[in-house]
């Protein structure tokens, strides 16, 4: 799961939620490897020619767009979503790509989990609602995901409104 809680300390707990990555940096390097040398293998047939210097820099600008967009998806999937959860409050603070933050805070007695089965932006779109405000969270994750990291937090938000003052 790309997420995780912090082992309950001084009463509360962070968790802490990211975009999966199916394909980590070692394994781009990889890639682009791979397509490098199959790109050139063809070339081979026309080393002396000139033909081989009018198919080259076509063929560089194909490896350097697969790097860029590679590289693209890893800057844009740089989000980082950390909920601090103690028994009287609740805070989100997401990190977005261009390292920005989003902050909200509520207090644990509030603070309610809702799940969208259909109507959001994705299906099973997780939201916190508190505080006059109705924020999502891991919107990223597989709907599994988000599944389970609803039951998940309305069980750590029941744990924390009794402990709440109101």
């Amino acid at each position: 799961m790309p997420y995780t809680w912090t082992d309950p300390q001084d009463s509360h707990r962070t968790l802490t939620l990211w975009p999966h990555r199916s394909l980590p940096r070692r394994g781009m390097a990889a890639f682009i490897l791979a397509t490098f040398v199959m790109i050139l293998l063809p070339l081979f047939a026309v080393i002396g020619t000139a033909v081989l210097w009018g198919l080259l820099p076509f063929l560089m600008a194909a490896v350097g767009a697969v790097w860029w967009g590679l590289e693209r998806s890893y800057r844009d999937a740089n989000i980082i979503e950390e909920l601090t959860l103690d028994p009287g409050h609740i805070h989100l603070t997401r990190t977005n790509p261009k390292g920005d933050r989003q902050e909200w805070d509520c207090n644990c007695y509030w603070a309610r989990a809702e799940l969208h089965p259909l109507g959001g932006p994705v299906p099973n779109y997780v939201t916190l609602t508190g505080n006059g405000r109705t924020v999502e969270i891991g919107a990223f994750l597989s709907e599994d995901e988000r599944k389970d990291l609803f039951t998940e937090l309305c069980e750590a938000l029941r744990r924390y409104k009794s402990e709440a003052p109101a």
